[in-house]
């Protein structure tokens, strides 16, 4: 069975690798899958509220988080409970990979932060990103990194992450 022909209701195990670790494991249900990006919802996974400042994670959100074969992000649209939307909240990582039921997805440390009403985009973790020492162990990838969070920066500031979701 093709990717694009895959049953979109499928139940599968989402596993977000960082530095060659499992940073987080949890169960989504795929949306949608058209060969080239993998959508999938599920809920808020980790324990109890996270609270960045800018916007807060907790039990009872909903993500609904697009994963793409061919780019060097996912994004993720981020909601309560109620469907109000709070925002996206964007990762860059290594092109997604489906093997079986599981969606691996490299973390690359770089993030992005989109509010409900656009007006607010954040850059996040650079330093992080600096520290990681990737752009020495793999410099290709690195400015493949960089790449795809200007790109959406860009997207975000100019209205064209709906675009890209669409």
């Amino acid at each position: 069975m093709s990717a694009a022909s895959a049953d979109p209701a499928t139940a599968l195990t989402v596993t977000l690798v960082k530095a060659g670790r499992t940073k987080i494991r949890y169960p989504a249900r795929r949306v949608r899958d058209d060969g080239d990006r993998i959508t999938v919802r599920a809920p808020w996974a980790a324990s109890g509220v996270r609270d960045f400042g800018f916007v807060r994670f907790e039990p009872g959100d909903v993500f609904t988080e697009h994963y793409w074969r061919d780019r060097w992000y996912a994004v993720k649209e981020v909601r309560t409970g109620g469907g109000e939307l709070k925002g996206w909240y964007c990762d860059i990582t290594r092109p997604a990979v489906l093997r079986g039921d599981e969606l691996v997805v490299e973390d690359l440390d770089l993030d992005l932060w989109v509010s409900a009403d656009g007006a607010t985009v954040l850059r996040l973790d650079e330093d992080e990103f600096d520290r990681s020492g990737l752009a020495g162990r793999d410099p290709q990838a690195a400015g493949a990194a960089v790449r795809a969070l200007d790109e959406l920066d860009h997207l975000a500031r100019t209205g064209g992450l709906a675009g890209l979701l669409g």
